[in-house]
């Protein structure tokens, strides 16, 4: 017995290292209850002491025991063997207490056991060797193929989640996977690289080892497997098809196919994207990728179209690129010749040689060029008229360019010839009309009706645009053509091109008109020639003579004009220290009749300048400022002397330059410099200095130091840039009051100026941060003495003018006003 208990303690203590069951105890009355244990623990394991009400009572158990568990008399469960979740997960057992004769007094009651899982099984791949294909260019990411293993752990714990990795790809090149799994799915595609780099040719198939792992994602030990995958990669289809030619006006039926595209697998679909946007789009394509043209196609409308055919997932998402579809629209001869849109004119002077070429005739044919369809002959069918004989003219049979066939033309035979020429290609044939003029030839010259226009006598100042004179000649060409038009111009007698001739169209008048000013002082006489000639050139063996010249005598007379100066703004520099009367600018001005002129200035404000009024110089006529204008402007003004006293203007601009004649000072009224008192540890204080002239490039560099040398035991001064210094205390002993710190500040200028100011720094006690003033006297204020004295002055005076105001005076009148004057001019004053 002794043994016995030592062995249930045994027992016991183990199973206390498993566990309790559901409610924590190891023992309990007997009641439904559920236990959870491991699978693969070792036999003769103690689960739960049940106990009954009544001691004398048995336990009895039945149900799924598979001959595992048992139960003692005294209501110890236990199994005997290891549990094996594969074989059944849940064990449905009942328990129930008897008596002696077996009949149960409490109970049954449902006992579960159910089996935990351990990672006690391997992955298993569902086959030995997988085999799939794949075809190149396939889009990365999309699974082509899976694999799958199992595992007969608890799914829902990581001893059944599988982990798919592919641990050998061969070949590899360049060390790059071309093929990547879904860890979770085990499903095979195509990474970017080998989406791109995959080839046929190159690596006809590929081998893979792929391992499934247990135990999910976590860190531990974990069962696995391998498999081999054979991969073939075949070509890719989705490929762009040959360029299609259709023959135009097609009558077959439509739609008719004219081209296929195919993507890699099955289930893709299809659409077409035009390359431009056209109100007719005529093709289509089926979801077998079968492209159509669906209506007859004009090349005249357009020769050729370009599309895209694209292929899209059932989710609509593009499985590759487009692929370009081009579409030629092949020619027939569908279009008959079609005659130039405007009349064809030629031309042909009377005395042109034969075999001349007269023009070309351009006929047009809508088919296709350099091509039989569009290559078109030319053929003159009729003359009108036939005189002086018929076949005057040739045309080149391809080019359809004229020549003179048989002689040279003459006007007086016909002015013009209406030709009929029949234009062809190979099955179409038009008729065209082109007209020859017969153009007379430049025989003729012009002729002056009159070779001399006598005298003309005009002012200088006649306004330019006057028309002074017309001129007339005359040319028996014919009419209103290039050899009867006559220009008119003047080969003698106008140098300075004051004069022009403009022709009338109609009646080939000339008419002279002044061009530009005429000027007397230049010239008071001009002998013009005036030259008639035509635009077009003369004909061999005729020249011009004197009936194509005619002279004119042009009197200027003189009108008074202004002085003129030379130019319209004299410019001149000096410094602003130059002495009174430095010569500091002239100007120049000439009279056009050679009159002397006066020189005076206008505008000159500030007095600065003089100017001598018979030789033009300027000179300075009080001291220069730069500071107060740096750019002066005066007017200058040159009079005749004699004559009208006529007079011209020009501006005088005197820029001055500067020198160093401003000492510094400091940029602005320091007045509310303060520390607050007592002061706690050594400040300062920024200040700025300035002057007004002018500075350089870099800006003004003033130096700074403390004007007394009293000063150096309690304050200093240090520069902070060309404009800013710092003033600081030395230590912390100051009184409460003002103090007056003389500045010295240099500007190093040449020569170098320098100022001494005094900045008032007040030590104050401070209030928030601000200086503290009690009320007292102020600046300004009279003191209590002052208001006094000022009360009994002001009554003093009231007295005394009440004093005057009684006593009687003659002249009342008089003193009254004048009285009244006084205090005007004369206020009270205390």
């Amino acid at each position: 017995m002794a043994q016995v208990h030592l062995h249930c303690l045994c027992l016991l203590t183990l199973y206390l290292r498993i566990g309790y069951g559901q409610d924590g105890r190891f023992s309990g009355p007997l009641k439904p209850m559920t236990f959870s244990i491991f699978e693969g623990q070792e036999h003769s394991q103690i689960i739960f002491q049940f106990k009954a009400q009544t001691p004398a009572l048995t336990f009895k158990l039945t149900g799924e025991t598979d001959g595992i568990f048992q139960i003692q008399p005294d209501g110890l469960l236990y199994h005997t063997k290891a549990l094996d979740r594969e074989t059944r997960a849940v064990h449905k057992l009942q328990v129930s207490a008897v008596d002696a004769n077996g009949v149960p007094v409490e109970g049954p009651v449902p006992i579960t056991i159910e089996v935990k899982d351990i990672n006690d099984n391997p992955p298993t791949f569902l086959q030995s060797k997988y085999e799939g294909s794949v075809r190149q260019n396939s889009r990365p990411g999309k699974p082509f193929m899976y694999v799958n293993a199992t595992d007969l752990d608890d799914p829902a714990t990581p001893n059944g989640q599988l982990t798919y990795q592919i641990v050998m790809q061969l070949p590899k090149v360049n060390e790059v996977m071309y093929f990547q799994i879904n860890n979770k799915t085990g499903g095979i595609s195509l990474t970017r690289e080998g989406s791109q780099e995959l080839d046929p040719i190159k690596n006809p198939s590929y081998n893979l080892v792929v391992s499934a792992k247990d135990m999910g994602d976590q860190i531990g030990n974990s069962f696995s497997d391998s498999v081999p995958v054979i991969i073939t990669v075949k070509e890719n289809i989705w490929k762009r098809p040959q360029p299609v030619e259709i023959v135009e006006n097609s009558t077959d039926p439509h739609p008719i196919k004219i081209t296929q595209v195919r993507w890699n697998e099955p289930g893709a679909h299809y659409s077409l994207v035009e390359k431009e946007k056209r109100p007719r789009f005529p093709f289509s394509i089926d979801q077998e990728g079968d492209i159509y043209v669906t209506q007859p196609l004009d090349r005249e409308e357009k020769d050729s179209y370009v599309f895209y055919a694209v292929a899209k997932d059932e989710l609509g998402k593009p499985l590759a690129l487009p692929l370009e579809i081009s579409v030629k629209v092949k020619d027939i001869n569908d279009n008959p010749p079609t005659c130039p849109p405007t009349a064809t004119v030629f031309e042909v002077q009377e005395n042109e040689g034969i075999v001349s070429d007269i023009g070309t005739l351009t006929a047009h044919d809508m088919d296709e060029a350099n091509t039989v369809n569009s290559v078109l002959q030319y053929r003159i069918v009729d003359q009108i008229p036939k005189y002086p004989k018929d076949g005057l003219f040739l045309v080149q049979t391809y080019t359809g360019v004229f020549q003179l066939a048989k002689q040279s033309l003459k006007k007086q035979d016909s002015s013009h010839y209406n030709l009929t020429v029949e234009v062809s290609d190979k099955d179409f044939k038009t008729l065209c009309h082109v007209q020859i003029n017969v153009i007379d030839i430049n025989d003729e010259i012009p002729i002056f009706e009159k070779s001399d226009y006598g005298n003309l006598t005009l002012s200088e100042d006649t306004a330019t645009g006057t028309t002074i004179l017309t001129i007339q000649a005359t040319d028996a060409d014919e009419p209103f053509t290039g050899s009867s038009k006559i220009l008119y111009r003047i080969t003698q007698g106008d140098d300075e091109g004051c004069l022009g001739v403009d022709t009338d169209p109609q009646t080939n008048a000339g008419y002279v008109i002044i061009k530009k000013p005429l000027d007397f002082e230049t010239a008071a006489i001009h002998n013009i020639v005036f030259q008639a000639e035509n635009p077009e050139p003369l004909v061999s063996g005729v020249q011009y003579n004197a009936s194509s010249f005619a002279t004119l005598t042009l009197f200027v007379t003189d009108v008074n004009e202004a002085p003129e100066f030379s130019q319209f703004v004299f410019q001149a520099k000096v410094s602003e220290d130059v002495t009174k009367g430095t010569k500091v600018g002239n100007v120049t001005a000439k009279d056009p009749e050679g009159l002397d002129v006066s020189y005076s200035l206008r505008g000159d404000r500030r007095g600065w300048l003089k100017i001598d009024p018979v030789t033009g110089e300027i000179f300075s006529a009080a001291a220069l400022d730069r500071e107060a204008e740096s750019l002066y402007r005066v007017k200058v003004v040159a009079t005749e002397v004699g004559g009208s006293s006529l007079s011209g203007m020009a501006d005088f601009h005197l820029t001055l330059t500067d020198v160093n004649d401003n000492p510094p000072r400091l940029a602005k009224e320091y007045t509310g410099l303060y520390f607050c008192h007592p002061l706690r540890e050594p400040g300062s204080l920024m200040f700025e200095a300035t002057d007004d002239d002018q500075w350089s490039f870099r800006g003004p560099q003033f130096t700074f130091s403390l004007g007394s040398e009293s000063f150096q035991k309690d304050w200093e001064v240090s520069k902070v840039n060309g404009t800013h210094a710092r003033l600081s205390t030395k230590h912390t002993s100051f009184e409460e009051r003002v103090y007056n710190i003389p500045i010295r500040i240099s500007d190093g200028g040449r020569p170098p100026l320098e100022s001494t100011v005094s900045l008032p720094v007040t030590f104050c006690t401070c209030t928030e941060g601000s200086c503290f003033k009690p009320a007292g006297h102020q600046a300004g204020m009279p003191t209590v003495g002052t208001a006094v004295g000022i009360l009994l002055t002001t009554f003093l005076v009231i007295g005394i003018i009440l004093a005057f105001a009684f006593i009687p005076k003659k002249n009342k009148g008089k003193d009254d006003v004048e009285s009244a004057q006084a205090s005007e001019v004369n206020p009270l004053r205390t």
